[in-house]
């Protein structure tokens, strides 16, 4: 199944859903014998031998003359899989809509919603992906197939388990896991349900007794995909726990058997997992071959997850070897990567959240129509009674319709305040990335137009990693949180502030010089370093502060990140916990060299000034 731009693990999901299922359609009299068995034979073999499956539908097309009006449309749905499959998401779109619409089958149109669920959610759909699911679930209790019923609940456990709605998706999953067996699709519902697991946490060793389990089931049902997917969550946890050689045992055995399925989102994870297990064992080598097999892997499937994580784990790789070429050029390519990760989880909850607020505004509109209906026919029944009873009526129908018109205000506002928050980092309140962007550049578009002076900060806490390896990550969290309000004590109504990603914030200070700048990155870095952790002693956390001004370089916002960014990371060279301004740059056969900025005669030679440390 080809899939581009998934995160977790839709696309190997979407194998195992569209591989596991098979269609009901029953064969008219008037068509030859053996169509049920072409039918039934198409259906079995569609992973398993997919040229034989494409013949199979090259002789039912043949004889599409004779065919019922059901054995069509089962064509019909056999094409659109095949279409799927070989990546065609559009065309097998159109034809899984013609079904659903066309069908005569009840049964085969809630086969092709969950197959148009699956397509929709690989083609990052969202919102069209809840609203069919939810179409799809509101047709099932009247579908008695038990492996059609199993079908649209496994994709609605998937979509909810991609969406973070875990405690749905296992609801679901566990639904699925009641009916009576059918195509072997208990490993298919036990794997979703620990795929939601893993994600919602917590890690603990319940929790790999429960996937160690489930990946011996599937083994045992010939399911080696899913078991392989269980083990690669297990590893995860036990690199989690510091149990990196055991973890490396686990992966490296079934390393051979996992290559053999040629599911790159998979193979990306191993690769991804090892490199991680290997650097934490300070095994550098073995770090740096594993993450450039999973940027090989991911870059082809654009898996954003681990492509982001070896990014980041390259990044710290060339770090420790001095190489800080490579180390900036790793470290944008892991920012990019991030970015792209959150707002692919970003748009996932959003679409779940719009197309339940669609849902209730539905319901409420329906509501509503049924009122006013009952509110007619009553006023029809009125005209026969007297006019103080007439009037009662009406009065007790229009305080229900105030009532629904509050009810839908209300919702409405609700719908308009989660947008808002969508602008907000959700961790620490402040602006995300994204919106800081379009924040920053309307800032420093007003500031060039008045020929006004403006400074850009950048911010990363010093050793946070370590401080998330040692105590966890909501420790890690909370550090977070804390030293986004000691800067927010210092900072203006009118400065723009927000989160660029992991632990580096950025802020956009309007109407400020150079000067101004380094006096309030300084404040920024004192307050940051005196911040109490109390609850966590003796944790001491310390920033290092990166400033550019529009001054010394354009109003344009990526010209002042990138001189900020150099001035962050000779902060960071040069010890941290200090503030560094880029005045200017020059280039010498080793990258960027900075000097001292003398008062009164700056020279196109200098490149950055310290301007404090403690």
């Amino acid at each position: 199944m080809h899939a581009t731009g998934i995160s977790r693990r839709s696309s190997w999901m979407a194998a195992i859903l569209l591989s596991g299922f098979v269609g009901t359609a029953s064969p008219a009299a008037a068509v030859p014998s053996d169509t049920a068995q072409l039918f039934a034979r198409a259906d079995a073999i569609k992973m398993v031998d997919n040229a034989s499956y494409q013949k199979l539908i090259e002789q039912l097309e043949r004889r599409s003359a004779v065919l019922s009006d059901t054995d069509q449309w089962h064509l019909r749905y056999l094409e659109a899989w095949q279409a799927a499959y070989v990546g065609q998401n559009d065309k097998a779109r159109l034809q899984l809509e013609a079904v659903i619409k066309q069908s005569p089958d009840a049964d085969l149109r809630e086969q092709a919603r969950g197959t148009l669920v699956n397509i929709l959610g690989i083609s990052h759909r969202y919102e069209e992906a809840f609203t069919t699911l939810d179409q799809a679930l509101e047709e099932l209790p009247g579908i008695v197939n038990n492996s059609t019923r199993q079908h649209v609940l496994a994709e609605a456990s998937q979509l909810l388990t991609e969406a973070g709605q875990y405690d749905l998706a296992i609801n679901y999953a566990d639904q699925l896991i009641l009916i009576p067996s059918a195509l072997n699709y208990r490993c298919v519902g036990v794997s979703i349900k620990l795929d939601a697991e893993f994600y919602k946490g917590p890690h603990d060793d319940a929790l790999v007794s429960q996937l160690q389990r489930g990946a011996n089931d599937c083994l045992a049902a010939d399911h080696t995909l899913s078991a392989d997917v269980l083990r690669s969550d297990i590893a995860s946890i036990e690199i989690e726990q510091g149990k990196n050689s055991k973890a490396i045992t686990l992966l490296r055995d079934t390393y051979q058997d996992m290559s053999k399925l040629q599911y790159q989102w998979l193979e990306a994870r191993y690769n991804v997992l090892l490199a991680e297990a290997y650097w934490k064992q300070n095994s550098t080598s073995q770090a740096e071959k594993y993450a450039l097999s999973t940027v090989d892997a991911a870059l082809q499937g654009n898996f954003v997850e681990p492509l982001s994580s070896a990014y980041q784990l390259l990044y710290q790789i060339a770090q420790q070897k001095g190489n800080l070429r490579d180390a900036v050029m790793y470290h944008e390519k892991f920012r990019i990567a991030d970015d792209n990760r959150l707002d692919n989880i970003h748009e996932k909850a959003l679409a779940y959240q719009v197309a339940k607020q669609q849902v209730e505004a539905n319901k409420a509109e329906i509501i509503a129509l049924n009122k006013q209906n009952k509110i007619l026919e009553l006023q029809q029944a009125l005209e026969h009674k007297e006019v103080e009873s007439s009037r009662l009526y009406i009065a007790l129908l229009l305080t229900v319709l105030a009532s629904i018109a509050f009810w839908l205000y209300r919702l409405n506002r609700s719908h308009l305040r989660f947008m808002r928050m969508a602008r907000l980092d959700g961790l620490t309140g402040i602006l995300n990335h994204q919106h800081f962007v379009e924040e920053a550049e309307r800032s420093l578009r007003h500031a060039a137009k008045s020929m006004r002076c403006a400074s850009l900060i950048l911010i990363d806490l010093d050793h946070f990693k370590s401080i998330n390896d040692k105590h966890g990550h909501t420790v890690g969290d909370q550090v977070l949180r804390r030293a986004v309000a000691a800067c927010q004590r210092h900072l203006h109504s009118f400065d723009v502030f927000g989160r660029l990603g992991g632990e580096e914030f950025g802020i956009l200070l309007s109407e400020c010089s150079a000067e101004s700048a380094i006096e309030r990155a300084e404040q920024l870095r004192i307050a940051i370093h005196a911040t109490p952790i109390d609850d966590f002693s003796p944790i001491t956390i310390s920033a290092s502060l990166g400033i550019a001004s529009t001054f010394h370089h354009s109003h344009d916002l990526r010209c002042l990140l990138v001189a900020a960014d150099e001035a962050l990371y000779q902060a960071k060279r040069d010890g941290r916990n200090r503030v560094v301004i880029n005045i200017a740059s020059y280039t010498t056969a080793n990258g960027y060299a900075p000097t001292h900025y003398p008062a009164n005669a700056p020279s196109d030679r200098e490149s950055l000034k310290y301007v404090a440390e403690k």
